[in-house]
């Protein structure tokens, strides 16, 4: 319902930008001040800004991948056109206002044309650099000493990583960096918190290669995941959802998929790691998924365990870190946040989650929250990395 009532809002959107586009390329070059080749713009226009739609409603296969991919690279462009338009026409505004000014240079063709110039560049040097940006896994890393025995084990090196959001901009380029950053800290636990899928299935670009890919991860006590809110079989447009009132499950290749790929998907369940460690896999809090209703709460999680062993807790969203601490975990691993992704979602984000990205203490808990290694939506990251992390954890009682 929302995704309908913001179409008129994002038809206006295009149509201010196509129309000063027209403007500024007719004040540079007198040929396109023609009828045709007006035309000409606005076609090529609505074919980049209608990309997104089209895929929506395409059925699965490469011209779907074409459609959707074309469609997430312009969600960059036009969220950064925006950002820099809007800026030039308030800076505009201003310089309108003041009697420092030369009002009559200030609208001459000149400065119009520069302007232009100067926005094209911006909005191309952040597109850019947003598409490379996305594309290099960075590696964060952590320390954290849990006051608990670990029975022999007195040191462990887990990795944490979520959000890989494969799908029709991740692919197995991205999966395979992601799988050598991964073995390069030589783990002991590797850790998957969620949005592992990027909602469709069919959108996997080579799903027995990417299986083949997750098969090289050399963990000593394993491969352990839990689904996210994107871990469900729907179709997204633009980072909206629809038939909000169907039940929401994974698909069952989703499934398989990680069986294959030597993952253990825990579900409101426990392992014991080591026979020292427990490590317990949350639903997401929003879609807990197939056969779970209501997940279990913190106190339920830790009612049984003896809690004189480290407990460990995958959870895809950064929420109810003080029940999770009141109720002994000692290590809460999350991600979802992407960290805002682009700017200015990383400042904005910061005011809806306690714990947006990074560390933080939380009584006697430490929970790390990861920025991600792919990206939902633009194919693009502004003022973020993508990352895994890196834990050491040491045990001392």
């Amino acid at each position: 319902m929302l995704a309908v009532l913001l179409s008129p809002i994002y038809v206006l959107v295009q149509v201010y930008i196509v129309r000063w586009l027209i403007r500024w390329l007719s004040t540079c070059r007198k040929e396109f001040r023609r009828f045709r080749s007006r035309l000409i713009i606005s076609a090529v226009y609505i074919f980049f800004a209608s990309a997104m739609g089209v895929g929506f409603f395409l059925p699965s296969g490469p011209i779907k991948r074409f459609f959707v991919k074309i469609g997430n690279y312009w969600l960059g462009i036009l969220l950064h056109t925006i950002l820099v338009v809007g800026a030039a026409d308030i800076l505009h505004i201003i310089l309108k206002r003041s009697k420092k000014i030369d009002q009559e240079k200030l609208r001459s063709f000149r400065v119009f044309i520069i302007s232009g110039i100067l926005c094209a560049i911006g909005i191309a040097a952040l597109s850019i650099w947003g598409i490379v940006n996305a594309g290099n896994i960075h590696t964060t890393r952590y320390e954290t000493v849990i006051a608990k025995n670990a029975g022999g084990i007195k040191k462990m090196k887990v990795v944490l990583a979520a959000d890989l959001h494969m799908g029709y901009s991740i692919g197995c380029e991205q999966i395979h960096k992601m799988v050598e950053k991964i073995n390069a800290e030589e783990p002991d636990l590797v850790i998957f918190a969620g949005d592992i899928f990027d909602n469709e299935y069919d959108a996997l670009e080579d799903p027995e290669e990417l299986i083949s890919i997750m098969k090289e991860i050399k963990s000593k006590y394993g491969v352990y995941a839990c689904y996210g809110n994107h871990d469900i079989k729907e179709k997204i447009l633009a980072g909206f959802t629809f038939d909000e009132r169907k039940r929401k499950e994974s698909d069952v290749r989703m499934d398989e998929f990680l069986e294959k790929a030597g993952i253990t998907l825990l579900r409101d369940e426990s392992v014991m790691i080591a026979d020292s460690i427990y490590l317990y896999g949350r639903p997401d809090r929003q879609r807990p998924g197939r056969g779970i209703k209501t997940r279990k709460t913190p106190e339920e999680i830790t009612a049984d365990m003896d809690l004189s062993k480290p407990v460990f807790v995958i959870d895809h969203q950064p929420k109810e870190l003080k029940e999770l601490a009141d109720a002994g975990v000692d290590l809460d691993l999350c991600g979802h946040t992407h960290d805002g992704q682009m700017f200015p979602g990383n400042l904005t984000v910061r005011m809806m989650w306690e714990n947006a990205c990074g560390y933080k203490k939380k009584g006697n808990m430490h929970n790390i929250v990861t920025s991600g290694v792919g990206i939902f939506g633009p194919n693009m990251r502004i003022g973020t990395i993508a990352e895994i992390c890196s834990i050491d954890v040491a045990f001392e009682k």
